[in-house]
């Protein structure tokens, strides 16, 4: 017999089954058993199963708290104009955005309010999934400077990194697919502590420019620095730089570099470079020098204050091994802004000017002076000769 067969049967006998007595139903199954091969209990199973509409199953687990139509549009918002930042800074960072959000678009209600304020990381890496995005990789443009090596010295041991002070350095090409020719790179200046990063670019990372932007980040620095690490680049191992930090009538400053080949000993800022520069560039060719005062004037101001009082990051609490895997635990996320706040090393006067400069802002309008500038800086590059 077929299973098409089979299935006709089933159904040709399955109604005279369910209606025969308890007496009558076992010669029906015998019957059935015998001639399809079927077990007993399967048969049976199967002989009771109505042809009615199945019901919608429930989802498993408790009832869902949270409602997509009403939560999702703030939460896409905020999570866009933070330029889609991981659900664990987002957390932190809603109560900082909502009431510039209210502001900028219309009132949230009080219910929904408290779900943004409540949701966790998992919630909101749910609600968010359909609009994830994917981004590539690109090139290394650091070419070993020889002449310093031997008065500047490698970094063997850990910093304090509980005051701020003490900075990781590095550079960003913005050669498109190649490295010939002349083009804009971007520095990249990370305090470890609190992860206040500051950006300037500069024309063919020459030892003068990357000087002269390193004192313009040091004058708007709300605190002095205590140490200075890069890679072992040509543009950071040079007399200019050595004599600058070192030949100071005050405290001079620790100057170290990496190891040859070994990225991760400056891994709090090599995150920078992604986050700070590509994600906001790409990997286009900066092949115009008109471009460097347009990048610079959006560096120093929006993009600045957008990242250091708007977006939290994370910091590394603990690490332990667990047989092969290392278990890592992080604080929960701060903004640069107010882990300089907390910090006992930053003076009080330091303190009122970073609070006046935080409430005098609004993210929003960070962003689309960002998007602004953004446009006339890839409009110029369109318009320069190639």
């Amino acid at each position: 017999m077929t299973i098409q067969s089979k299935r006709e049967y089933l159904q040709a006998i399955r109604q005279r089954y369910l209606k025969a007595s308890k007496e009558a139903k076992g010669p029906i199954l015998d019957e059935f058993c015998n001639n399809c091969g079927y077990n007993r209990k399967y048969a049976i199973r199967l002989l009771n199963v109505q042809n009615k509409p199945r019901k919608a199953q429930k989802r498993p687990g408790p009832k869902t708290r949270y409602q997509p139509k009403q939560v999702l549009t703030p939460l896409k918002r905020i999570w866009f104009a933070t330029d889609q930042m991981c659900s664990k800074k987002l957390k932190a960072a809603i109560p900082l955005w909502l009431p510039f959000y209210e502001q900028e678009y219309s009132l949230v209600n009080e219910h929904v309010k408290t779900q943004l304020h409540t949701m966790s990381p998992a919630t909101i890496d749910r609600l968010l999934q359909p609009v994830r995005i994917q981004h590539k990789k690109g090139r290394c443009g650091t070419k070993p400077g020889t002449l310093l090596k031997n008065q500047i010295p490698i970094k063997t041991s850990n910093w304090d990194a509980t005051e701020p002070g003490f900075f990781e350095a590095d550079t960003v090409a913005h050669c498109g697919n190649s490295m010939a020719g002349d083009f804009v790179w971007s520095l990249c200046f990370t305090d470890i502590a609190t992860s206040w990063t500051e950006n300037r670019a500069v024309w063919n990372k020459g030892a003068h420019g990357l000087l002269t932007q390193i004192k313009d980040i040091e004058s708007e620095l709300s605190f002095e620095i205590r140490g200075f690490d890069c890679d072992n680049g040509s543009e950071f191992l040079n007399y200019h730089l050595l004599r600058y930090f070192t030949d100071r009538p005050q405290k001079p400053v620790k100057f170290t570099r990496s190891r040859p080949y070994k990225k991760n000993d400056n891994a709090h800022v090599e995150q920078k470079n992604w986050s700070h520069v590509r994600q906001l560039f790409g990997y286009d060719r900066f092949g115009d020098p008109r471009l460097v005062d347009l990048i610079n004037d959006l560096y120093k101001n929006e993009w600045s204050r957008y990242n250091n009082f708007f977006c939290p990051t994370l910091k590394l609490q603990s690490k332990h091994r667990v047989k092969s895997k290392y278990v890592k635990t992080y604080e929960f996320p701060k903004t640069p802004d107010q882990r300089l706040i907390l910090s006992e090393a930053v003076s009080s006067e330091a303190k009122q000017k970073l609070t006046e400069n935080f409430l005098a802002l609004n993210p929003f309008s960070l962003k689309k002076m960002i998007e602004s500038k953004l446009k006339l800086i890839f409009n110029t590059l369109r318009k320069s000769p190639l």
